[in-house]
């Protein structure tokens, strides 16, 4: 049995909490590969994401630099709190970049009050933030977390 978690987002002035819950867009031929078995580290995803931009003609820099940001967060999170990364795709569909990260974890992300004095503990609501949206799927053995960003791509092939 799937679970599908709506996840409680922030919004840009903090206030009150929206809902989102963000559906893959259409399988086609700006989609990646599942990288399972290969992505271990934020290092190899953001190389990989690198790689997927640059194929898509991405030019715009700041869209560039906040999809690594979240593939950076979310493997991250998946190596530090759910045993390593077990899924990994990177999918380009009009005018947006869908990222998912899964894990052998069921337990879903949940927000860190921490100190803005301390390291650590920024990632998700950085995920919740520069994402359109993000979805959590519990699924018997792990999970998936899906992170939807608007992108201006050339997707002329």
């Amino acid at each position: 049995m799937i679970k599908r978690i709506p996840v409680r987002r922030l919004v840009r002035d903090r206030r009150t909490p929206e809902r989102a819950m963000a559906q893959p867009p259409e399988e086609d031929e700006h989609s990646s590969p599942t990288h399972q078995g290969y992505i271990r580290t934020a290092a190899q995803a953001r190389d990989v994401t690198r790689g997927f931009l640059a194929s898509l003609g991405a030019s715009n820099r700041t869209e560039a630099e906040a999809v690594l940001l979240v593939v950076s967060e979310l493997v991250t999170n998946a190596e530090r709190h759910a045993r390593g990364v077990t899924g990994f795709r990177l999918e380009a569909g009009p005018g947006s970049i869908m990222v998912t990260v899964s894990d052998a974890s069921t337990d879903p992300p949940r927000l860190r009050h921490t100190n803005a004095f301390e390291p650590g503990g920024f990632g998700w609501y950085l995920v919740q933030d520069l994402a359109a949206d993000v979805t959590v799927e519990i699924q018997p053995h792990g999970k998936s977390v899906r992170a939807l960003l608007r992108a201006l791509l050339p997707l002329a092939h």
